[in-house]
């Protein structure tokens, strides 16, 4: 009798062990290689700027009508690099959020810094090498140099809601005084 209990014990803390890790891994790791994808599909033909700018150029002539190409141009290049920063930051935050999931890393600050910097470094990187094989798309060192950018930038944020939210005094909810009662 002794030994279904404690079979039965042991798979029901099996399933709760899974349970508990893909609980973690949906919320903490998934989006983690769902915005890799989406950073992918935009170094492909689909993003390039000769495309992007048949929606782009009409609308901002809508806005404006008879703007010059010259300021088209520029608006069309800094909204290109506004996107390579979004996109690290958006990246950046994403796996700081993932790798402060894992309970020995939630203390080592540093470390997770550090080892977010160099896997969006790492990934600009080799996106900008992907890029090589397409066509329409221009590889570039100061793109990576601005994808890290947009990294820290995206650390930088994350670290304020961290700091902001560790000041905040945790207020008893109200499970806590029922569980207090009891």
């Amino acid at each position: 009798m002794l030994d279904v209990r404690c079979s039965a014990f042991r798979a029901a803390l099996r399933f709760q062990t899974f349970d508990l890790w893909m609980k973690s891994f949906l919320k903490y790791w998934l989006p983690l290689p769902i915005w890799l994808s989406v950073i992918f599909v935009g170094s492909t033909n689909l993003m390039s700027a000769e495309h992007t700018s048949r929606f782009v150029v009409p609308f901002l002539l809508w806005l404006k009508p008879g703007m010059s190409p010259h300021t088209i141009w520029v608006i069309l290049v800094l909204m290109r690099k506004c996107a390579h920063v979004t996109e690290y930051a958006v990246l950046a935050l994403l796996l700081w959020r993932a790798l402060r999931s894992i309970p020995i890393l939630r203390a080592k600050m540093l470390m997770v810094f550090v080892a977010v910097v160099l896997g969006c470094a790492l990934f600009a990187a080799t996106d900008e090498f992907h890029q090589t094989f397409v066509k329409s798309r221009t590889p570039s060192v100061r793109d990576v140099f601005l994808d890290v950018g947009g990294a820290l930038l995206g650390l930088l944020i994350g670290a304020g809601f961290a700091r902001r939210h560790a000041k905040r005094p945790r207020c008893a909810t109200h499970s806590q005084f029922v569980d207090a009662q009891l």
